[in-house]
């Protein structure tokens, strides 16, 4: 018989919770003082992301595979939900780059990148520092997982139905698009889902020659990269463009944007091979991605002084309770402690 920590029901419905709050709440997406529309959120954010999560475990795939169904993911809500990776108006994406193919560019980079980090990595990495017995196990059975599976195409219709019909009225990608979408999302779960894990090592050896740094130099880079990737993607106040760019030039903020995602990315892939990562480096590196990300939109997303109190609150309340956190994790994992 197959043995199942206790939990499993807590630990999703964390995720869940989290994954929205995280990803549009904790940035001013949706507002605080519009913190109820969350409940619209929790089957395309939440349901999406357990989902996402649950099929990774039960086919034995790590965080590359969590990548690539991240970015899976991010075909979805904006390319089949929202459809704001080709429209003319929504978001007013169309004008923050040259369009390539009648596809928005730098508001695809910019999403990617995000959705990949903040809806799906860091509120499944929060949720197994939470439940660690639990982070290398699926949370459902087959029937809640085919629920969830409901629950998140449920969302997408949700989320079809309800935003752009309000923001972007009378606008419909084309048949094109929709299919590309569709095939590059069953490209991805295949590579995710069937390749990767039968290449990727099981465990990380002991004694890697590659050193970890300290975790609250770990927290700055997160910090700094998250701070930084959002100044570079995100049109600021009244701009049009990402980095108050015009034309073309924005193709300049666009490239250093990715090379820091792809820079931050492999130094953080190296760093946990080392021998000496443990938990505390992944809380620090969570507490300064999230709090620099709440500080960016307290500066230059929302307006109202109830919402930047709130998210200047948001982030202080994360730090606080990601350093109560550290304060009861080993300095070194224990699976990594040499016999």
């Amino acid at each position: 018989m197959t043995y199942h920590p206790p939990g499993r029901k807590r630990a999703a419905l964390t995720l869940i919770v989290l994954t929205p709050l995280v990803a549009e709440l904790a940035l001013g997406s949706t507002p605080i003082h519009f913190a109820f529309l969350l409940l619209l959120w929790l089957p395309i954010y939440g349901f999406g992301v357990l989902l996402i999560r649950e099929v990774v475990r039960r086919c034995g795939g790590g965080w590359p595979s969590l990548v690539l169904l991240g970015v899976a993911y991010e075909l979805v809500e904006d390319g089949i939900g929202l459809q704001a990776l080709t429209s003319p108006h929504l978001y007013g994406a169309a004008r923050m780059a040259p369009r390539l193919f009648g596809f928005n560019t730098a508001y695809w980079e910019m999403n990617v990148v995000y959705h990949v980090v903040f809806s799906v990595l860091i509120p499944i990495a929060l949720t197994d520092l939470l439940f660690p017995a639990l982070r290398d196990r699926p949370y459902l059975r087959r029937c809640g997982l085919a629920g969830i599976g409901a629950g998140a195409l449920l969302g997408v219709a949700l989320l079809r139905a309800t935003v752009p019909p309000s923001q972007d009225p009378g606008y419909q990608a084309p048949a094109w698009v929709l299919a590309g979408c569709v095939l590059a999302v069953a490209v991805l779960a295949v590579l995710g889902l069937a390749v990767l894990p039968r290449r990727a090592p099981r465990r990380t050896p002991v004694g890697s020659s590659v050193g970890a740094p300290r975790p609250w130099l770990v927290g700055a880079v997160g910090a700094i990269a998250t701070g930084g990737f959002l100044v570079l993607s995100f049109p600021i106040g009244d701009a049009t463009q990402p980095a108050f760019t015009h034309g073309a030039w924005v193709l300049v903020p666009m490239a250093a944007a990715a090379v820091l995602a792809i820079g931050t990315g492999a130094a953080i892939v190296r760093w946990s091979g080392a021998g000496s990562w443990s938990d505390r480096h992944r809380i620090w590196l969570l507490g300064g991605a999230l709090a620099a990300h709440s500080m960016f939109g307290a500066v230059a997303v929302v307006h109202q002084p109830v919402d930047r109190i709130g998210l200047v609150v948001l982030a202080a309340a994360s730090v606080a309770l990601l350093a109560a956190l550290s304060r009861r994790r080993p300095a070194v994992a224990p699976d990594r402690i040499p016999a």
